[in-house]
């Protein structure tokens, strides 16, 4: 069966309402970790994880920071509105746009739009003025009589930080903390990359001491992660899109380890969503040297090309060096989904994703039918589920070297 016939219903399980994880347990690293190698399968607790890990592994983590992306306005006639900022339209650079001191234009949902027949929305110290709809979102201009705060700095005081709508609660202040990695750095993300909140500076010493390289990408995480598949065969279903930037250490990290034959485990499926699509990129370059960094959800099924980890990160490196570039950036996507065959990753460590997304499906390309096996298992075993549940270290044979 080609993935584009894949039925989003083969990838549905019973997930009850009351094993999905509403608040974070007292300590990161005290959740539950389910051990999955090679169909074989046990558990530990997250702080354990590094004594489960294959020697001389590099784990990559996704290093974007949630920003409070929810703000509330009120129209002119005095009714209220949300609007949900997904990502920058002018400047388009993220970290102009929030270093901003004038007007800044984002792609935005707005809740209770029907409500805003014209004129401008204000809260106490932000005015919003809708621009034009964008399919199913809007561009929206907003603006601020002080010129002494940056948009960075108004959506850190006005705004509220985006839980995740399953979690079907209000944010609470431990949210604030909590609701970040404490490796967060790059602003941008409206959702967190979840796999990694299990992460505290003892793990970290422990990975060190045995030896666990580490290596950050950062991939901004968009409202779309939490878009479910409403199309019967996933022919029709529209991957979102999201910005991605990589650093030209990392590619050097993943050089040496796939010389090394160490294997390469992305911290969550942003993070591997971003491995991925950096490989495709490599394959891209070998095949036109001008080729820009836009990974379309089909191309790993359409492209037929043999090309191994290393030849795909040559190209990369050279591709830097010849440009001069310390970073690359572009935009993904990468649908990873049954029938994928992985191009960089070896091994995943992420949360228990939904049913019937697009989640769910990355990990059933990882390691096959016995997905089903994994979330029985986790299912009877009083695993909690999504972005403040438990994890998981998925092992399965190693991909292209």
């Amino acid at each position: 069966m080609s993935t584009k016939d894949i039925s989003i219903a083969d990838y549905d399980y019973l997930l009850p309402e009351e094993r999905i994880a509403k608040f974070p347990l007292a300590a990161r690293d005290q959740s539950k970790l389910l051990l999955y190698e090679n169909g074989r399968m046990g558990e530990t607790i997250f702080s354990q994880l590094p004594g489960h890990l294959p020697a001389g592994a590099l784990l990559v983590f996704n290093d974007t920071r949630v920003i409070h992306a929810r703000l509330h306005f009120t129209l002119e006639n005095g009714a209220q509105i949300e609007i949900l900022c997904l990502e920058p339209l002018h400047p388009q650079d993220y970290q102009q746009n929030f270093s901003s001191t004038t007007t800044v234009r984002w792609k935005c949902l707005i809740g209770g739009n029907r409500k805003w027949k014209s004129g401008e929305a204000r809260q106490d110290k932000l005015m919003a003025r809708r621009v034009e709809r964008i399919e199913d979102t809007f561009a929206v201009e907003f603006s601020w009589a002080d010129e002494h705060l940056s948009f960075g700095e108004l959506l850190a005081q006005a705004g509220i930080i985006p839980l995740p709508p399953y979690l079907n609660r209000a944010p609470v202040a431990a949210d604030q903390e909590r609701y970040q990695t404490i490796y967060a750095r790059a602003q941008g993300s409206v959702a967190a990359p979840t796999a990694g909140l299990h992460f505290t500076e003892a793990v970290f010493d422990a990975l060190d001491r045995k030896g666990i390289a580490r290596g950050f990408v950062t991939l901004h995480v968009g409202a779309g992660t939490f878009k479910p598949v409403k199309a019967d065969t996933m022919s029709g279903h529209f991957m979102h899109e999201e910005s991605i930037f990589i650093h030209k250490n990392l590619i050097e990290s993943l050089l040496q380890a796939k010389n090394a034959h160490a294997p390469v485990i992305p911290v969550g499926t942003t993070s591997m969503r971003t491995l991925e699509s950096l490989y495709w990129y490599g394959v891209q370059l070998l095949q036109n040297p001008a080729a820009a960094f836009r990974i379309p959800q089909w191309l790993p099924y359409e492209n037929t090309a043999e090309v191994s980890a290393t030849e795909a990160l040559q190209a990369l490196q050279a591709h830097l060096d010849a440009n001069g570039q310390e970073t690359l950036e572009g935009d993904t996507q990468l649908l990873i989904a049954p029938g994928y065959r992985m191009g960089l990753t070896d091994g995943l460590i992420t949360n228990f994703h939904q049913p019937r997304s697009t989640l769910l499906l990355l990990v059933a390309a990882l390691i096959g039918a016995n997905w089903r096996q994994v979330y029985d298992y986790a299912l009877e075993n009083d695993f909690r589920f999504l972005s403040y549940g438990d994890s998981s270290l998925l092992l399965p044979a190693q991909g292209r070297a």
